[in-house]
């Protein structure tokens, strides 16, 4: 992936740090409705229901240089950036699916039965390299906020 000059700031923030918070926060919108505390079963359930699309959001923010992630080791992609500054309708199509949690495979099997150039979408998923999204979360084994 071609990395260019950073446009997010340099420090950034943990998938982990950023996941409590979110977490934490569905935890109280969740209480709120029934009245009471769920506590630590509202965050494990977040945990399983939204770890995964949360880190692959997370990925798709950092490539595109919007987010600075501290797990992910490169930076924004030249390519992806130039793309979404000229609002490519193939990047966009792409981002959509894979932020509705479409797999490469599933990206690729759609391009082809719709005629696209699989070539360039192929491209595109190596620039975004969504699979190094797949963390394992860490879960406090404490009451999260």
């Amino acid at each position: 992936m071609a990395v260019v000059m950073e446009r997010h700031t340099s420090h950034g923030e943990s998938l982990h740090s950023g996941s409590i918070r979110e977490a934490s926060l569905y935890k109280w919108l969740e209480s709120e409705k029934l009245g009471y505390d769920l506590g630590e079963k509202a965050i494990r359930e977040w945990y399983q229901k939204y770890w995964g699309i949360y880190c692959r959001i997370k990925r798709l923010a950092h490539v595109a240089g919007r987010e600075r992630v501290l797990e992910f080791d490169d930076g924004p992609s030249e390519l992806i950036l130039k793309l979404l500054q000229s609002n490519d309708l193939l990047l966009q199509l792409i981002l959509d699916r894979v932020s509705e949690g479409w797999e490469n495979f599933d990206v690729i099997n759609w391009a082809i039965d719709w005629g696209l150039p699989t070539v360039r979408v192929r491209e595109i998923l190596e620039e975004l390299n969504i699979n190094c999204a797949r963390l394992d979360p860490v879960i406090s084994t404490g009451e999260a906020g």
